[in-house]
């Protein structure tokens, strides 16, 4: 297992230099820059301000030279200076970073704990009249869009119900609240952020996991299983489960960059102060060194997860690591 993971991180190596790639050329070829909204703007500034400007964060050397002396201070987890206020961009990716794997943690865990259980529940159920009401939700789950479906819990439950906190990660008077007071000050910010991020993920991975079932419990030994007397919900969460688990593991991984950059959308919405606002805010004000850094981190994450499920996928198939 520890040379099966070995290789899966010296394969993810050229994949990352790729990203630094693709994410630099991106960044520097979009319309506009730094200096030009910052200083075009203004009639005061004379172009030699600007290409003085240019000059003091390197701008003006050409691309290739940029990349080369970014890359060169990534490998030292030198990711430069904001061009905003002139912080470390690591320092304030580090401030960002927890608040968004929370967020993309927890929803995770609750795709997990109730997707699998729900699909397997339906597969059980196979044509019953539980099993249509799943599908028809599952099929909403897949349509509705989720930044729609955001605003109009915000509006609900947070404007006209007043149940739920809609923005921020917590309380103007956190600091004044009891021990339990502050804990449910935190769950009650994150209700609302962690369901609609996993929104799709949930309508997803329960059909995939109904589909994997169906699929799993037509083969011969679960029909030996059930020969031999086995509860039948043994059958399905013991043996079958684990086989169905295959292709699901692989969906998982999958959904990782999704909700990751989904932290982009859904960040901005409930002013989350996780990377994903951070990221917003800084391609507002085109801060390249923090844009880049961000693209960086999430890729790292991206690859991180991939290998997760990757390792995953070969505990419970011993096959893959041969």
């Amino acid at each position: 297992m520890i040379r099966y993971i070995l290789r899966r991180l010296v394969i993810s190596l050229p994949i990352l230099f790729g990203i630094t790639i693709i994410t630099f050329g991106v960044i520097h070829l979009t319309p506009g820059g730094f200096t030009s909204v910052h200083m075009d703007m203004n009639p005061n500034v004379s172009p030699d301000s600007i290409a003085k400007l240019q000059e003091l964060y390197g701008l003006d050397q050409p691309l290739p030279v940029q990349y080369v002396k970014w890359v060169s201070r990534l490998i030292r987890l030198d990711f430069g200076r904001s061009f905003l206020d002139q912080s470390p961009v690591i320092h304030k990716i580090g401030q960002r970073l927890p608040a968004t794997l929370l967020l993309s943690g927890l929803s995770m865990l609750f795709i997990f704990m109730l997707a699998i259980p729900v699909g397997v529940y339906s597969a059980m159920h196979h044509n019953s009249r539980q099993d249509r009401v799943i599908t028809v939700l599952t099929f909403v789950g897949y349509s509705v869009p989720t930044f729609w479906l955001a605003l109009l819990c915000m509006l609900l439950f947070g404007v006209v119900l007043g149940w739920l906190p809609i923005s921020g990660i917590r309380s103007v008077n956190h600091d004044f609240l009891g021990p339990m007071g502050q804990f449910w000050d935190y769950v009650s910010h994150l209700i609302l952020p962690v369901f609609i991020s996993a929104f799709g993920g949930l309508a997803s991975i329960s059909r995939y996991t109904r589909s994997n079932m169906l699929e799993v419990v037509r083969q011969d030994y679960i029909r030996t299983a059930r020969a031999k007397g086995l509860p039948r919900s043994r059958v399905y969460y013991v043996h079958a489960l684990k086989n169905a688990l295959l292709p699901i593991i692989t969906i998982i991984g999958l959904a990782l960059p999704g909700l990751i950059g989904g932290s982009f959308i859904f960040e901005t919405i409930f002013s989350w102060p996780g990377m994903g606002r951070l990221a917003y805010e800084s391609a507002l004000s085109f801060d390249y060194p923090t844009i880049m850094g961000i693209a960086v981190i999430g890729a790292v994450l991206v690859l991180l997860g991939n290998i997760l499920a990757d390792v995953l996928y070969a505990s419970v198939d011993p096959r893959i690591r041969l």
